[in-house]
């Protein structure tokens, strides 16, 4: 008897998937020392765990374990709301949505906005989740050099000319991007935004990072130079500034959007986890918010500094790194005699030698970067970066030894 066909669904087929999150399951699985540049997850030492004990078990003696509101609790709302007035991005509670995490806001973003077949522009290298949820939503991706000033928007007309298509949505990380580091300049924010009106294509202004910064001068956002611009879908999180385990973000949209909203999430999972939403609630109501983000910026200042010194004494003329002035990574890119190094090959070598990294053709949709590779500072110690690096450094003498 032949067995019967699996009759899967036409967007199975670009269910991608992320290395980045397959890296977690890879690291567990090893039982030697390895230096973790791969994961973007904060320190350890970052997250503030005791406080979130002793809360967790005050609000586990008192949550309520029953279903929430899908718009996310009233608690939360309202202190989101009162913490936000204090930023660049101040909102309303008819703007704002809690989500299971950052990438629950980008699967909302795409369930709204679009279809199969829609162009949406990516940066490149972008964020392997972001551009994987809208090929799972059937999106055509096109793919914007970035530069040191972020997505080169003088490119994007003419990109976008050659595909003879309009795009339906511009997916970017302005601050701080993820993987390159960059942050977009004011004058490249004003020109997508002016070009994001005339295509009458949605930004989706995905910003995990823009209260770490630790040096330079802040440059307004989105929504500080349109306000109230419909065309805006902000998505946020708790994740890198709290803890990715909680499992905790926003989105920030215009108040028309929300009832699709809650009916698209009501789709997903009903609402996010309620204790999880009262601690990070809880959390915020205490005072100290302001106060830890002050720590962080200064920890990962240190760090990214450490990993900056790191590349110039263990991979010197080799190999050249961004310099961001917030958030988690920075960019390596190979050079010189390691200039056509693929660092998915690389990969696998450094595992073993006790160093991750995301390779660079995993962050971007046409497997483009060969030669560069991702690198979190935020995890690890000036110490351990410092051995990661050199172990990274004798990686590669592993893999072009012999070569001609």
């Amino acid at each position: 008897m032949t067995a019967p066909t699996i009759p899967l669904a036409g967007r199975a087929k670009d269910l991608v998937g992320s290395m980045i999150d397959s890296s977690t399951s890879l690291l567990a699985a090893q039982r030697h020392d390895i230096v973790r540049f791969a994961m973007g997850s904060p320190a350890d030492e970052a997250v503030p765990s005791d406080e979130f004990r002793q809360i967790a078990g005050e609000i586990l003696d008192s949550s309520s374990f029953t279903y929430g509101a899908t718009e996310g609790e009233p608690r939360l709302l309202g202190l989101l709301v009162d913490y936000l007035a204090g930023t660049a991005d101040p909102a309303s509670e008819d703007r704002l949505v809690i989500t299971t995490g950052g990438m629950q806001g980008l699967d909302l973003a795409c369930k709204l906005f679009v279809d199969p077949g829609d162009l949406v522009i990516v940066e490149s290298p972008t964020y392997t989740n972001g551009s994987a949820t809208a090929l799972s939503y059937g999106a055509q991706l096109l793919e914007v050099p970035t530069d040191e000033n972020g997505m080169d928007v003088d490119l994007l007309g003419d990109l976008v000319a050659r595909t003879r298509q309009t795009p339906k949505a511009i997916y970017t990380i302005p601050t701080f991007q993820n993987p390159s580091g960059v942050t977009m300049s004011l004058e490249r924010r004003k020109a997508l935004l002016e070009m994001a009106h005339h295509w009458g294509a949605v930004i989706i202004d995905d910003d995990p990072y823009g209260l770490l910064r630790f040096t330079g001068e802040d440059v307004p956002t989105f929504r500080t130079l349109s306000p109230d611009d419909p065309l805006l879908f902000s998505v946020r999180t708790f994740s890198k500034i709290l803890a990715p385990g909680w499992r905790v973000g926003w989105v920030d949209a215009d108040p028309s959007l929300r009832q699709l909203l809650i009916n698209g999430k009501q789709a997903m999972d009903t609402c996010t986890n309620v204790p999880n939403q009262h601690i990070v609630a809880e959390y915020i109501s205490r005072g100290g918010l302001d106060e830890h983000l002050a720590s962080l910026r200064v920890l990962y200042r240190e760090r990214k500094d450490a990993m900056i010194a790191a590349v110039a004494k263990h991979l010197p003329g080799v190999a050249s790194v961004t310099d961001p002035e917030g958030g988690f990574f920075c960019w390596m890119t190979l050079e010189n005699e390691y200039a056509d190094v693929d660092t998915r090959e690389l990969f696998e070598i450094a595992l073993a030698e006790g160093v991750a990294f995301i390779p660079g053709p995993a962050l971007s949709p046409g497997g483009r970067f060969h030669n560069a590779l991702r690198l979190c500072f935020a995890s690890s110690t000036p110490e351990r970066i410092d051995i990661g690096m050199q172990r990274l450094a004798r990686s590669l003498e592993t893999l072009t030894r012999g070569r001609p």
